[in-house]
């Protein structure tokens, strides 16, 4: 048999289970990423997976990560995947692999290199010759690495998954697209199942349905949504219909919906994040988590069983409480169907809020029934199964809690003789010493459990309550304690049989043997690590260093100079980190200037005009005016525009609401103007209904019977209403860039000058740029086609003149690394709070000892209208926005205040702590209050 054979026969997906080596397992997957890890913790924080009950892991193989520039590959390091893959052989997991080519996972630009944004003819996760030429680059160093370690060649990789979630983005051929990544696959190699994952049930537009690729499934419902088993059962039933397991390969970090998903008969459950990390580095994206426009911080953590620093949250327990329940049914549930032939009746107390009961026929023999309570309160209710056996169960059940009862089990599974005849508690361990065989139990209330036993030859019981006739034994719990009855069988064996409360069961061995855990609390409670020690923070002799806040840093790398106009800083070569971008604006006669319009900018963009500060603003790749403030318009004879920009990250999902969420936006700026006039142009438009043709010239008609109205002022019975409206507009002569904003606009817009298609504005990018469209001292004429669903607002056109002869430069780690330790070197010392005015920039430094665990720090900053990078070790651990000003950007991912300091990085106990502090709000000082440090 050749190695390729001898992979596939290792690993196989059928109908009904996933099978590796000959045995059938239930995939309990944890996502755990290398890229957000420090190498020094990744078995750490994969023996606390395994400890927890998890027999997988699921990692994502960043592209953007090993590729930083064009050609520049780095597998070294943190960047060693096949010391992960490795790695996670050693302890015992197996691997879902997940090389992309995009990955989503909140990470910059979905892990799609960013100089692929500028190559001529490309579009992106599609068959497209231009993109799929650099996939197979990417394919053919990633792959190779991944194929050393399948199963079956002495590794732990069980799948591989193209892509991700295609069916969230507009592929104008998935079939095709898919087909293709399959092909550059097993051209590498790999011999491993493929796998192609449906973020919103689209299977045909994931998976292009492509021979040779399994289609499997994301949910994140509602935890409690009552009708979820049927949408789970749905997919479990198309995809069994393909031959196909039902394969979930992302959902809810909840164990309660990981048991249901099990009831519906699942084979992989993926909860995607149950190992958190940190976004370092540059590594952020921009999504649409925020209505519609959110920055990711660099914590990601979104409350899975372990945090960052590899603490342990109450989600843990119930992880390893699920884990045993798996481990205990063993190939019988691994290979169980669902059991649709009986029918139960509800009754009792909260009888409204069960969903099910479900249940899986075991293999072998017996099943399980699932008994969920999606309610807000306690059930006590009576389970009467209306066919069969006739069987009734008395159950108690908390709100947010499921248990799966055993009926009709053979004991054969555990190798013994007699059946688990029925049971209102859940068997969740069973364990072996030597001539004795312990099935442990649990309940939340009075249970009872019925066994058929070959004639025993005696019983004893302690805190229970068992009753023996011939070869049935009955063993009932009160609920109030727990208790055991150990049962000597015909054989001469023993059979112990434990009963004990929820908490008891979560608990049962200790806390899990995890690096980094906290004194265990009772009751299943872990601490979360995050509590403030302010007793045992250490003292940090500050040095603060003010910089010249609109010039690029001294350490700043000159990209390009003389530039006529701005351009994106992909084009550049600039990919992450900060840029500066330096313009002129030459001289206009006598105007004054108004303030300040910045063109196509992402992310961040701090202004200054002459030194002076106008304001930050976060425009989403659209447009933003800044009025010049001060004293107000202000005359001039030539103007220095300085904007400096910050690349939070590029989308990692791909949204038509908002410019810079698509996913082939491009970041920077596209111009600056000095607005010399604001001109209201929101009256005396000429409407058209939808069905009024136009001349296609853009000469306005000079039927006096069109009405003249307000712009977007028509009303009719149209729903949703779409007119086209006209009007002419005048450019001055001593301007020569025009921009047009749909101020509240609450609809579409379609803009046309003089008959050309200008471009269209929406609610979150209301600006159409009108220059290239016009000349100084033309007349215009503006024709706006307009579907609206409410009030359109006034249009401004922002009047002005076009900055020039642009020179940029840019600053990634190194760069800005090298500007602090410059800097802190003169710099003053500052106790805190440190102060700054608006604009101002500063960089803080500190040397930081280690905690006296050598675990690192996490670092929580106290203030307000402050913008902060912080950098240790040569690398950015946190990018915070702290509160205050309008400016600021939803945050979202995980916390928004507080960065890791990792105990790993320390040197010789202690390391350089460099914080880049701005100032961003406009109208309040920003401070720097206090930091908290919390042990990690």
């Amino acid at each position: 048999m050749t190695r390729s054979a001898e992979t596939k026969s290792a690993v196989l997906f059928t109908r009904d289970a996933v099978r590796i080596g000959g045995e059938s397992v239930i995939l309990l997957s944890a996502s755990l990423f290398y890229f957000r890890i420090p190498r020094q913790l990744w078995r750490e924080r994969m023996e606390q997976v395994k400890a927890l009950g998890y027999n997988c892991i699921d990692v994502y193989f960043p592209w953007n990560f090993h590729e930083s520039r064009e050609g520049e590959w780095d597998f070294g390091g943190d960047r060693d995947a096949e010391a992960f893959l490795h790695t996670a052989a050693e302890v015992g997991l197996w691997v879902i692999a997940r090389p992309g080519p995009y990955i989503c996972s909140e990470w910059d630009g979905g892990a799609l290199p960013a100089y692929l944004l500028d190559k001529p003819g490309i579009r992106l996760r599609d068959r497209n010759p231009v993109f799929l030429r650099y996939v197979s680059e990417w394919f053919g160093r990633i792959l190779p690495i991944v194929g050393r370690h399948e199963a079956g060649r002495g590794g732990s990789v069980i799948c591989v998954q193209l892509d991700n979630e295609l069916d969230f983005y507009g592929c104008e051929d998935p079939q095709g697209y898919i087909q293709a990544l399959r092909d550059l696959a097993l051209e590498n190699g790999i011999a491993v199942p493929l796998i192609a994952c449906a973020g919103q049930g689209g299977l045909m537009q994931a998976s292009g349905l492509v021979q040779g690729v399994v289609p499997t499934c994301n949910f994140y419902p509602d935890n409690r949504d009552p009708d979820f088993e049927e949408k789970a059962t749905h997919y479990r039933e198309v995809l069994a219909g393909l031959n196909f397991p039902l394969l979930v390969t992302e959902t809810n970090r909840s164990h309660f919906l990981l048991r249901r998903l099990l009831s519906c008969g699942a084979k992989l459950l993926g909860p995607y994040l149950q190992v958190s990390g940190v976004n370092f580095g540059f590594t952020n994206a921009v999504n649409n988590w925020g209505d519609p426009l959110a920055f990711l911080t660099s914590d990601y953590d979104f409350g899975g069983m372990v945090s960052p620093e590899g603490h342990l949250n109450e989600e843990a327990f119930e992880g390893r409480l699920l884990g045993r329940l798996i481990r205990t049914y063993g190939p019988a549930l691994a290979e169980a169907v669902p059991d649709n032939g009986l029918e139960w009746s509800i009754t009792g107390e909260g009888a409204e809020g069960i969903a099910g009961p479900f249940g899986l026929k075991l293999k072998g023999g017996g099943r399980l029934l699932f008994v969920s309570n999606v309610g807000e309160r306690e059930a006590e209710i009576a389970l009467r199964e209306r066919t069969g056996i006739a069987l009734s169960l008395n159950v108690r059940l908390a709100a947010g809690r499921s248990a799966a009862l055993p009926i009709g089990v053979p004991l054969s599974h555990w190798d013994l003789p007699g059946t688990i005849l029925h049971a209102t508690a859940e068997l969740y361990l069973e364990e072996r010493n030597e001539g004795e065989t312990v099935l442990a139990f649990h309940a939340e209330g009075p249970c009872e459990i019925a066994l058929a036993l070959e004639t025993p030859a005696g019983a004893a019981s302690s805190g229970v309550h068992a009753v023996l006739q011939g070869d049935r034994i009955r063993i009932s719990s009160a609920g109030d304690r727990g208790g055991s009855c150990t049962l000597t069988l015909a054989d001469g064996r023993k059979l112990t049989v434990l009963i004990g409360s929820r908490s008891e069961a979560l608990r049962y061995g200790g806390a899990p043997p995890a690096p980094n855990l906290p004194a265990r609390a009772e009751d299943g409670e872990a601490d979360n690590g995050h509590a403030a020690d302010p007793d045992s923070g250490p003292a940090i002799a500050w040095r603060l260093a003010a910089l010249e806040s609109a010039a690029p840093l001294a350490s700043a790398a000159a990209v390009s100079s003389g530039l006529d106009r701005a351009e994106p800083l992909e084009r550049l070569g600039v990919y992450r980190g900060y840029a500066w971008y330096e313009a002129s604006v030459p001289p206009r006669g006598d105007r004054n200037v108004l303030g300040y319009l910045i063109r196509g900018a992402g992310d961040v963009v701090s202004l200054y005009a002459d030194g002076r500060y106008a304001g930050t603003v976060v425009p989403g790749g659209s447009c933003a005016y800044l009025p010049a403030g001060g004293d107000g318009p202000m005359p001039f004879d030539a103007l220095r525009l300085q904007a400096r920009v910050e690349i939070w990250g590029h989308s990692n999902f791909d949204d038509p609401r908002m410019p810079g969420l698509r996913l082939n936006a491009r970041k920077g700026i596209a111009g600056l103007a000095a607005v010399t006039a604001v001109r209201d142009i929101t009256s005396n438009w000429r409407v058209l209904t939808a069905n009024a043709s136009s001349n296609g010239h853009g000469h306005l008609d000079e039927d006096a019977l069109q009405p003249v109205v307000g712009f977007g002022g028509w009303l009719s019975p149209e729903l949703p209403p779409l007119h086209a409206y006209r009007r002419e507009f005048e450019a001055s002569a001593d301007a020569d860039a025009w921009t047009v904003c749909f101020q509240d606009l609450q609809g579409y817009a379609k803009v046309r000058v003089n008959g050309r298609e200008a471009g269209d504005a929406q609610p979150y990018a209301p600006y159409v740029d009108l220059t290239p469209f016009l000349s100084p001292g033309e007349r215009a004429e503006l024709e706006v086609r307009l579907q609206r669903w409410g009030s359109s607002g006034r249009v401004w056109v922002y009047e002005g003149v076009e900055a020039r002869a642009y020179s940029v430069s840019a600053a990634e780690e190194r760069e800005l690394a090298e500007s602090a330790r410059s800097a802190a070197r003169d710099g003053i010392v500052q106790a805190l709070p440190a102060v700054l005015e608006p604009g101002d920039v500063a960089w803080l430094a500190g040397s930081v000892p280690n905690s006296a665990a050598g675990t690192g720090w996490r670092v929580r900053a106290i203030g307000r209208g402050l913008k902060l990078t912080a950098l240790f070790a040569g690398r950015v651990v946190g990018r915070l926005w702290l509160p205050g000003g309008a400016a600021r950007p939803v945050m979202t991912g995980g916390s928004a205040d507080s960065f890791y300091l990792p105990g790993p990085w320390f040197e010789e106990g202690s390391g350089e702590l460099l914080m880049l502090l701005e100032a961003v709000d406009a109208e309040s000082p920003g401070r720097l209050e206090s930091l908290e440090w919390m042990k990690a």
